[in-house]
């Protein structure tokens, strides 16, 4: 009889296929400037929303190697992990909203801290996944839960910092992405020994 479990192979294939389409909706937003702007004056005015591109294909990224952690775990999926994975899946859509927004209406207050609440949106579905996924798996997360926590108030704090200093609120989702750019102990401690292989026959 065929194995009838829930596998988690087609929600993973289906979140790179979505996390594939956000970065791809990103970069179009990447505008050359006209010819009758300089090249020096083109890229001064385009080198703000490379700066925030950049911060968003990073905090993409970063979702979706942490993705690609937390499901290694999982040999079964639920209800509640599908719909769990598609809020966030969701949440993450609206990266590009926000970071177009920030290229169309500059670093101003009121667009930062706008980015900077679509960043925090993300944190509150992969704190659900994750629990779920850790509850399912009976395995504790590669990243500590402290570690999200201190993410998700950076985030929230970088909003009302937004109306103090965009430029402050900016550098303080910069720094929740240095957090994650570090692999996670457990990470490094398989990277080194190597996963264990079933004797052959």
């Amino acid at each position: 009889m065929a194995d009838q479990r829930l596998t988690p192979a087609r929600l993973e294939a289906f979140s790179d296929g979505v996390i594939a389409v956000i970065i791809t909706i990103m970069v179009l937003e990447l505008k050359v400037p006209a010819r009758e702007v300089s090249n020096a004056e083109g890229l001064r005015a385009i080198l703000p929303l490379l700066l925030v591109y950049l911060l968003s294909f990073v905090q993409t990224g970063i979702y979706w190697v942490n993705h690609h952690y937390l499901l290694d775990d999982l040999e079964q999926v639920s209800h509640g992990i599908l719909w769990s994975n598609l809020a966030l899946l969701f949440s993450l859509s609206l990266i590009p909203v926000a970071t177009n927004w920030v290229a169309v209406r500059g670093i101003s207050p009121f667009s930062v801290a706008l980015y900077s609440v679509v960043c925090a949106f993300p944190g509150i579905s992969w704190m659900s996944l994750s629990t779920l996924i850790c509850h399912r798996s009976d395995r504790p997360l590669a990243s500590g839960m402290g570690q999200q926590a201190a993410s998700f108030c950076l985030y929230v704090g970088a909003i009302p910092m937004a109306y103090v200093s965009p430029y402050i609120s900016l550098g303080m989702i910069c720094l929740v992405a240095v957090f994650w750019l570090l692999p996670p102990k457990k990470i490094v401690e398989l990277t080194h020994t190597g996963p264990a292989h079933p004797p052959t026959r």
